[in-house]
């Protein structure tokens, strides 16, 4: 269902009013929310000695926070924007209703200068998640408007440690100041990559943990473009969950490839002797780059990587595969066509993609037809075929699906909700429609969504 033009929200329309009663604009509601976030712009020490000015977070006074809900729990967000833009917020890899779920006109209207939006919902998955705008989506995420989200399982599984790591490049230059966030012979082809790298905003920052300790490490990708393989070095790890879902068995924390929007749960044992340096690395073309270092220090706790706890499985519907239908969508160029239609939340002013054919005009109030309608309840198959020579991370809104097959590849039986589709790569996923809405069916990299490889898929009785 789409929401209020800028016109009935203005008039304050009664229909208007109603359909959005979950959230408030403007006024305080009556309780506090569980949460808070300001949108605000803010300069920052990113690299040593130099003062980044145009930054934004989602606090005026440093890094977006991490927030931290419990599974099954209810909790409210109230997002106050004090930019000077339109912004929405989108819980990336939560499973809410569609009317919270922060995509501009698709769920909500923006979420213009000065007002504020009450974000209410219950999650019924844990893991790591995270947030991030989905209005002038490149500018802001660009400048730092990504932060990590963990939902707590109901049972401790036993870490002495839960440390998130929010991963993602800044295009700065040698003065320490933005340079062009993206350019347009980048954007039609693998993105443009920033030029700094961080974890919490911070150049190899070094973390002091207790020797011989359980360590939960949450590796969120926030980046706008790179695509990189990790490994953690120097230690014993293991990988227990991939974007938010347990695995059935623990994989080497090597070799871990992961693209914009996915995440890992790594459990680390940390060495017992403090000269034990342990090392978060990207594997790059150009060579290894260490992003985070690890220091153990005082008396070892002598821990044991099978004294935790399995990760219980999220309640994710299993597809009847049997009964499935097949839907195909083909991600590719963009046909001949008009330039993407300036609006209040923002356009690169190109159009380089599209997905069947069909590039996403913009984030307008439309109305616009999905790419597919799926029955509620029902069991699909999307076969997802990449016909350019790039990658692209698929995300889909709403729902989680499970990995199939490839026609590049073996895959693992994965339950996810953002897929790396290789460079002319043929992939199927399986799921149930059982979120009504409309929802958003997009590349990760940011350049390729707002170049045309977008759309939305539309659930309904």
């Amino acid at each position: 269902m789409l929401g209020p033009s800028r016109r009935e929200f203005l008039l304050g329309g009664a229909a208007s009013l109603a359909a959005f009663a979950a959230g408030s604009f403007g006024a305080r509601q009556a309780q506090a929310a569980d949460h808070a976030l300001t949108l605000a712009g803010l300069d920052y020490r990113i690299l040593p000695e130099m003062l980044t000015r145009g930054m934004m977070s989602f606090s005026p006074d440093g890094p977006p926070p991490v927030l931290r809900f419990k599974q099954g729990v209810k909790t409210t967000i109230d997002v106050t924007n004090a930019l000077q833009e339109a912004s929405v917020v989108h819980w990336h890899g939560l499973r809410i209703a569609n009317r919270m779920d922060g995509v501009p006109y698709l769920t909500q209207h923006p979420i213009e200068a000065g007002q504020t939006f009450r974000y209410a919902f219950t999650p019924p998955d844990a893991g790591t998640y995270w947030y991030h705008p989905h209005c002038n989506t490149l500018e802001q995420m660009a400048r730092g408007l990504t932060g990590v989200l963990v939902v707590e399982e109901e049972q401790d599984p036993g870490f002495d440690r839960d440390l998130p790591l929010n991963i993602r490049d800044f295009r700065l230059g040698g003065d320490g100041q933005f340079i062009d966030l993206f350019k347009p012979r980048n954007a039609a082809r693998g993105g443009s990559y920033g030029t700094v790298s961080t974890v919490n905003w911070q150049v190899d920052p070094v973390y002091d943990l207790e020797a011989g300790s359980l360590v939960r490490l949450r590796l969120a990708v926030t980046d706008v473009t790179r695509v990189g393989s990790f490994e953690i070095d120097g230690a014993e790890a293991q990988v227990i969950a991939l974007d938010s879902n347990p695995l059935p068995m623990p994989l080497p924390a090597s070799d871990l490839l992961l693209a914009p929007g996915q995440r890992a749960d790594i459990a680390l044992r940390v060495p017992d002797d403090e000269s034990e340096e342990v090392r978060l690395v990207l594997n790059r073309p150009n060579g290894a780059k260490v992003l985070a270092r690890f220091r153990p220090g005082g008396s070892s706790l002598h821990r044991d990587l099978r004294e935790l706890r399995a990760l219980p499985l999220n309640p994710v519907a299993e597809p009847d595969l049997e009964n499935a239908d097949v839907l195909d969508f083909v991600f590719g160029w963009s046909p001949e066509g008009d330039a993407p239609q300036s609006s209040l939340c923002g356009s690169l002013g190109y159009t380089f993609w599209s997905i069947n054919r069909v590039a996403w005009p913009g984030d307008l109030p439309g109305p616009f037809d999905p790419l597919a309608r799926l029955k509620l309840g029902k069991s699909y198959i999307l076969r997802l075929r990449n016909e350019t020579p790039n990658d692209h991370p698929i995300h889909l809104h709403g729902v989680s699906f499970k990995l199939l097959r490839s026609n590049k590849r073996k895959l693992p039986p994965l339950v996810t909700d953002t897929a790396l589709l290789r460079s002319q790569e043929t992939m199927e996923v399986a799921l149930v429609a059982d979120n009504p809405g409309d929802w958003a069916f997009h590349c990760h990299v940011i350049e390729h969504q707002k170049t045309g490889l977008a759309g939305f898929l539309r659930i309904e009785d």
